[in-house]
């Protein structure tokens, strides 16, 4: 018998998910009804599903969420709406009853992740944060030599995300540009690595400190940046044609229907300056983390890079791994989806501390987010296979991978270190 999903949150990345159920899984799974502040994204949902032989479903405005649940029944409710409105979904579909996926960051602050705690233990209900990355063949091996004891005791991780000036700069004109909506950065996209590290480590933060600015993209960042002709929006404004930034929505059959169409009834510009001076969020980040088995981190974030990727380099008792990716680069909903964060070049070097240094063969895998997503994706929808690494993500792990972000965002703004046992209680004996 196929199990049944709603969705809630019809936008760009919701496409990964109900595009993977129309075709892939459709022998094991459907979608049984979408839920939206716009009609217009839902019935474009609904045309890509009838495109892949899967009918179309009853849709749903945001407001009349619960009339979906009782009215469709599914067994698994999946979360793909604006960051802010994560917590809202979770906790009230958690109380009628329902399991839930939800698209990273679990939620934006340590208040809606508590309430997400006090939620799940008192209804028992199960939640799924989807963290592709650790599915990824390099991030996973990561994982398997460290806990094999490659290089001893973990002391120290250095890490460094680059977003490059195409996917960067796209945060900036966004919803993701005001910390209301997405956490910043360090929420929304560190999620991600804080995750991955805790995942790596086998460990949890315990104390976070940061620095933060933005730099490069803001308004006061235009002159330095040759920007002399401001403007609103990019589509249709003969102004922004001179600007590299600039996204013009009609540049993509997608970028079109799901957003320039569906402006009528969202009222979401998706197509801001990047030099606008109502961005809230930082695109220079540093911090530094100690974890609760004694490793410490120091981790770095720019938005405005020449490629796209991350270093990472693991310093231990027996010896160093250093591991370098170079991802693809993509605007969101903008182009072939199946190719988002593929790792173009990747690889792990094992530096001994007695011994010559070797490089670690590391499994070819298609797909998005270096390969992680099709795993993923059969890890949800379809017959999942033994998994000795445990990559499956709770709501724990979501939370931990959060509460780093949120501890920085704190430490930006007061200038002092923050522990994160002050932030949230997990009810544990």
């Amino acid at each position: 018998m196929k199990k049944r999903y709603v969705q809630v949150g019809t936008g760009g990345r919701a496409r990964f998910y109900y595009d993977a159920i129309a075709t892939t899984f459709k022998e094991t799974s459907e979608i049984v009804g979408f839920c939206d502040l716009s009609q217009t994204r839902m019935d474009y949902a609904n045309r890509r599903l009838e495109e892949n032989g899967h009918p179309a479903v009853p849709t749903y405005i945001y407001t009349d969420f619960e009339k979906m649940l009782d009215e469709t029944k599914p067994d698994f409710v999946i979360v793909t709406s604006v960051d802010r409105t994560h917590d809202h979904y979770i906790t009230t579909a958690m109380e009628k009853g329902y399991d839930v996926i939800t698209e990273k960051p679990m939620t934006i602050d340590e208040k809606k992740a508590q309430e997400i705690i006090d939620c799940q233990k008192r209804t028992g209900r199960n939640l799924r944060v989807t963290f592709n990355y650790r599915y990824a063949p390099h991030n996973s091996k990561i994982r398997e030599l460290i806990a094999a004891g490659t290089i001893g005791d973990v002391f120290s991780v250095h890490f460094e995300w680059l977003l490059n000036t195409k996917h960067g700069a796209d945060y900036f004109r966004r919803w993701h540009r005001n910390k209301y909506n997405s956490g910043g950065l360090l929420v929304h996209k560190s999620t991600h690595h804080f995750d991955l590290v805790n995942f790596w480590l086998g460990t949890t933060p315990q104390t976070v400190f940061a620095f933060g600015d933005l730099n490069f993209y803001g308004m006061k960042n235009a002159e330095k940046r040759g920007m002399h002709n401001f403007y609103y929006r990019a589509t249709g404004n003969p102004v922004a044609q001179d600007d590299p930034f600039a996204l013009d929505l009609n540049s993509s059959p997608d970028l079109k229907a799901l957003y320039l169409d569906a402006e009528k009834d969202s009222g979401y510009l998706r197509d801001r300056s990047v030099f606008s001076d109502d961005i809230s969020i930082e695109d220079t980040m540093s911090v530094l983390v100690k974890y609760n088995n004694g490793a410490q981190m120091s981790y770095s974030l720019n938005a405005y890079q020449p490629w796209e990727g991350y270093n990472v380099v693991f310093n231990g008792s027996r010896g160093r791994i250093e591991m370098k990716v170079v991802e693809s680069s993509y605007v969101n909903a903008g182009g072939k989806q199946e190719n988002e964060g593929a790792a173009k070049i990747k690889s792990i070097k094992v530096f001994p501390m007695f011994g010559a240094p070797y490089e670690v063969e590391i499994e070819e895998k298609n797909g998005g987010h270096g390969g992680g997503d099709p795993v993923l994706l059969n890890d949800i929808f379809g017959v999942p296979e033994e998994d000795p690494l445990h990559r499956a993500a709770g709501l724990k792990d979501g939370a931990m991978s959060i509460l780093t972000g949120v501890a920085a965002n704190k430490a930006i703004a007061s200038g002092l270190p923050v522990k994160i046992s002050d932030l949230v209680d997990f009810h544990e004996e």
